[in-house]
């Protein structure tokens, strides 16, 4: 049986998110997957959809708008992919209670202001040229491995190499851990 995948879009949604289709595309062949637009996760219905006014949104109550209804809508635990502002939905919601098997945020800079942590395996990327992006004191104090990208800025999970790389993790997050829990059995016996 398929491993649950949740993966959650950055502020953009679905309507700049054609980049998406190609994670889709790659991992439904091994994870069944949920999908969120955090736009819709939020209830954001902006007359004008600039950067400035969607952002204004979610630091005006969209984040917590998000949190509370992925908390309604997710039960089971499951991994999580989430991009830029969907990391730091996931992240929140985590923190709340939300039954999480690991948690994966590719530019989620949000997460940078927070003290704690989800109780699950947590991979961070970005790219170095994300001005945003914790600095390693946070690192630190969080106890969590920075992982940078050279050359890349905040939408690098847009990129067809960064499309690959986070896909490639992903299988080996989920076989590695089956390969574990096989080893487990067998020496049981």
């Amino acid at each position: 049986m398929a491993e649950r995948l949740v993966i959650i879009s950055d502020m953009w949604g679905s309507k700049k998110g054609l980049w998406i289709t190609s994670y889709l595309g790659y991992l439904q062949q091994y994870f069944n997957i949920t999908f969120y637009d955090s736009q819709q996760l939020a209830n954001l219905k902006l007359p004008v959809n600039t950067e400035e006014n969607i952002h204004n949104a979610f630091m005006n109550g969209g984040i917590d708008t998000a949190v509370a209804h992925l908390l309604k809508k997710e039960k089971e635990p499951a991994h999580y992919l989430c991009f830029s502002i969907g990391g730091a939905i996931a992240w929140k919601a985590g923190i709340q209670g939300l039954p999480m098997k690991s948690f994966y945020a590719v530019s989620s800079t949000r997460v940078r202001s927070e003290d704690e942590k989800p109780n699950c395996e947590i991979r961070l990327i970005f790219g170095d040229n994300d001005i945003y992006r914790p600095k390693t004191a946070w690192y630190e104090k969080m106890k969590i491995n920075p992982e940078l990208i050279e050359g890349f800025g905040h939408h690098m999970y847009t990129d067809d190499k960064i499309i690959q790389k986070v896909c490639l993790d992903l299988l080996n997050t989920v076989t590695h851990k089956a390969d574990k829990s096989n080893t487990k059995k067998e020496k049981a016996v």
